[in-house]
């Protein structure tokens, strides 16, 4: 079982006494409850497809649609494979486990002896929030809008939802930062509950001042109008197209009802895997709209690489970075070992990239797999650095790396399966 370095946290003390739906879920499974089954269903967006886990405090739900008996196997040192509880007049399983905060833990479900999954190993991460990614007592609530439906012109016909979630507090009179965050239905209702808690944690980072009270502008990728996914095409592709659609289409349908703010200092952009590039590209195609990257597991590779239309592949996005002048973009790049092996590879170039040209930039590098998780576990952490010295009083700022970061040395990778010299 792989050591996870826990940080011993009680996390149930801090954690105020409200409705929470996850808490209400975890309560149900407690006491064996007839609602259980449709909590989990409503709570759970991706328990059909691959199972989850919801944790709210020291309290971990894992659950899973099987047709038999499951067990769900945890990275967890001592901890051996535990049974599962099926719950009544359904094939859902679950267990409930008590684990601590601060690490991210991996998990698997088995049937009949063999994983519910492609990989025979541990197939998903869970992550341990800290006390920021929970409700926080006296700290006031944002509003999210409802969904809004855009039929593109930029992508002929694409059809796209997209939310606003906005902060206590916007500056209506200077207007309000920005940050755009892809895969833009994950970032709301239980979905996010159980991922990043974006809507949770800004909130108590507005609060506590570490970042600004912002807009923030959930965008979902679109389908065509055949109902054919768009998701590749619009954040693989390494071009302005996408950067073009959030700028001419998008935004100005937010800012009849916002009043954001237009320098790229007062902008940032999200985004997890695919999203992760789709970021990038926007911020380097526009600089001058975007100077703030967030950059979870990023797919920097050639997904949608078209030769023949002179498109190139994510692959470039390292090299490129290296043979061009610095652009004005604070980027926090996080990915693991345990990711797809050349995505895990590309992070790194990418990171010593960055280095190379004087960026400044943050890269956290664990070993996680290709997850949310640890962008979820290091979410406050990641905006309180990207957002760090903001000054509403101020349209511009050339970010120079940090002396610390120049004075050491370049990510190295360490062999691990092969036999070393």
């Amino acid at each position: 079982m792989r050591k996870l370095a826990l940080l011993s946290l009680v996390l149930v003390s801090s954690i105020p006494a409200q409705k929470n739906p996850l808490d209400e879920m975890i309560q149900a499974a407690r006491a064996s409850s007839p609602a259980l089954k449709d909590l989990l269903l409503k709570g759970m967006p991706t328990i059909k497809a691959r199972g989850a886990v919801a944790v709210w405090g020291q309290d971990f739900l894992f659950a899973v649609d099987a047709p038999l008996a499951s067990i769900v196997s945890i990275s967890l040192q001592g901890k051996p494979p535990a049974p599962m509880t099926r719950v009544p007049d359904s094939t859902i399983w679950y267990r409930l486990e008590k684990m601590g905060g601060g690490a991210v833990y991996r998990f698997q479900f088995f049937a009949d002896g063999k994983p519910l999954s492609a990989n025979d190993n541990f197939s998903y991460d869970g992550a341990g929030y800290l006390p920021d990614s929970y409700p926080q007592p006296g700290v006031p609530r944002g509003a999210q809008s409802e969904m809004k439906t855009h039929i593109s012109k930029i992508y002929p016909d694409m059809k796209a939802n997209y939310w606003v979630y906005v902060n206590p507090g916007i500056d209506t009179v200077r207007g309000a930062p920005l940050m755009v965050w892809q895969d833009g239905e994950t970032h709301v209702d239980a979905a996010d509950l159980i991922r990043k808690r974006m809507q949770i944690v800004t909130d108590n980072l507005v609060h506590q001042k570490r970042i600004p009270p912002m807009v923030h502008v959930l965008v979902s990728p679109g389908a065509s109008k055949d109902g054919r996914p768009m998701r590749s095409i619009q954040y693989d592709t390494v071009s302005s197209l996408y950067g073009r659609y959030l700028l001419e289409e998008i935004l100005p349908e937010v800012e009849q009802r916002y009043k954001i703010r237009a320098d790229a200092y007062s902008r940032a952009i999200e985004g997890i895997s695919s999203g992760a590039i789709c970021a990038w590209n926007v911020a380097w195609y526009y600089p001058e709209q975007f100077s703030r990257v967030l950059s979870n597991i990023g797919s920097f590779a050639p997904l949608q690489w078209r030769p023949e239309q002179g498109l190139e592949g994510g692959n470039i996005i390292p090299t490129r970075v290296r043979l061009n002048p610095r652009k004005n973009i604070r980027i926090w790049l996080s990915d693991g070992t345990d990711d797809n092996s050349v995505w895990s590879f590309q992070n790194i170039m990418l990171a010593n990239s960055l280095k190379m040209q004087g960026y400044d930039f943050h890269f956290r590098f664990g070993e996680g797999m290709h997850s949310v998780a640890q962008g979820a576990l290091d979410l406050p952490e990641a905006l309180t650095w990207l957002w760090r010295d903001y000054d509403p009083a101020v349209t511009q700022k050339n970010f120079e790396q940090d002396p610390a970061e120049r004075d050491k040395p370049m990510f190295r990778v360490q062999i691990a399966n092969r036999d070393a010299w």
